[in-house]
């Protein structure tokens, strides 16, 4: 483990994350974690814990944490539709070269429910931004 720690660690939750204060100065030199806040990255919230008033400096790193959390999440998104692109033609190589009618019968209706949901939102959103871009050049 390197010799410097973190001042803060935060343990990442499925909205946020539990942030901590790392201690070193201590007699025993061990590490010790204090949970000092809750973060929600989906509303911004920043909740002290207990009663431990944050000072301006934890707010300052909680809110830097913050900001670079939300865009990794929007980095990892983004990510996933490549992957999911990937695998939609993977899914029509496999439906063209080795499913069985059974297979076929299994996941036909779904993925073409799935796909026309999709389209349409797709189509809708284009058409918004279409409509967004030439209200913008008058």
């Amino acid at each position: 483990m390197s010799a410097e720690l973190p001042e803060f660690y935060f343990r990442v939750r499925e909205n946020g994350a539990a942030v901590f204060r790392v201690d070193t100065e201590n007699r025993q030199r061990r590490i010790e974690m204090d949970q000092i806040a809750v973060v929600n990255v989906n509303n911004g919230q920043i909740k002290a814990q207990g009663d431990h008033q944050l000072t301006p400096a934890e707010i300052a790193a909680i809110e830097d944490w913050k900001d670079a959390r939300t865009e990794m999440l929007a980095r990892r998104t983004v990510d996933d539709i490549h992957r999911a692109v990937d695998h939609l033609n993977l899914t029509t190589q496999w439906v063209q070269s080795k499913a069985t009618d059974d297979q076929l019968d299994e996941i036909t209706d779904t993925l073409l429910l799935a796909m026309h949901d999709l389209r349409s939102v797709l189509v809708r959103k284009k058409a918004d931004r279409v409509m967004r871009a030439r209200g913008e050049k008058e």
